[in-house]
């Protein structure tokens, strides 16, 4: 392999990392309808996709290192936007907690931590006597703690997240 094609393939892997991992945050962004941020990501993204296409498409080296270079960079791209988008995007996701049993206990527990929740008591089922169902708007950045929370104190709830795109009222704790 010569040099050039060595740089070339640098090249175009690291410019795919990038451009990828712009659509990753481009598509967060739309879908948070943050859309000046968006079409800010599209540009970066479509001038570096540009400039590797043009790259790989007037390289004389082999076929196989320019593709092998392009694939690896976009797969890269993938991984670190997602690594970044959840790190830098914020926002609130609905966590809805049906509890294995009732127990007045957990549900101070969890307001003690700071968390505001809403309690529904659930009917008896063939699973289970009477238990509660909780829900709550937790910041993504809180997800794991709370999580832990619930599950350390009953570790037979089931839990579910789904994103939250938006909310009117209610009171905010943690």
């Amino acid at each position: 392999m010569t040099t050039a094609l060595l740089l070339s393939c640098i090249k175009i892997f690291c410019c795919r990392i990038l451009d990828v991992t712009c659509g990753t945050v481009r598509t967060i962004l739309t879908v948070k309808e943050n859309t000046k941020g968006a079409a800010l990501m599209g540009f970066i993204e479509v001038f570096l996709w540009y400039v590797v296409v043009r790259d790989a498409m007037t390289n004389d080296g082999p076929v196989i290192a320019i593709a092998v270079a392009y694939a690896a960079g976009f797969a890269t791209g993938t991984y670190v936007g997602g690594q970044i988008a959840r790190r830098i995007i914020s926002g609130n996701v609905t966590v809805q907690v049906v509890t294995s049993h009732r127990d007045d206990a957990m549900l101070a527990a969890i307001r003690d931590a700071g968390y505001a929740i809403t309690v529904l008591n659930a009917n008896e089922s063939e699973f289970a006597e009477s238990k509660y169902l909780i829900i709550a708007s937790v910041d993504k950045k809180q997800l794991k703690a709370f999580e832990e929370l619930i599950k350390e104190k009953d570790p037979k709830a089931f839990i579910m997240v789904s994103e939250t795109k938006s909310y009117v009222g209610g009171y905010f704790g943690k």
